[in-house]
């Protein structure tokens, strides 16, 4: 379950890197947006830490981050009128 959990992982991620990369090469990523990368990846990363300090559960934190991954892919998409 983890291998199958973490491809996956990588796949969603890297639209979320390709709409992003999108972004940059158009000149339509905003401050906004990059202020939020960082700041997410700083939440997401105290979270997995909380996670791993309190179960060393891995699951749990590629579940956390799949669902970031995918929140972000939802926002991006609304953005650019794109569809999942």
């Amino acid at each position: 379950m983890i291998v199958w959990s973490t491809t996956m992982l990588i796949i969603e991620a890297m639209s979320v890197i390709n709409a992003r990369l999108g972004k940059i090469a158009l000149g339509q990523l905003t401050a906004g947006e990059t202020s939020l990368m960082v700041t997410e990846k700083v939440e997401a990363a105290l979270e997995a830490y909380s996670i791993m300090t309190r179960s060393g559960d891995v699951d749990a934190v590629v579940k956390l981050y799949r669902n970031n991954v995918a929140a972000n892919i939802e926002r991006l998409n609304a953005e650019t009128g794109a569809t999942a």
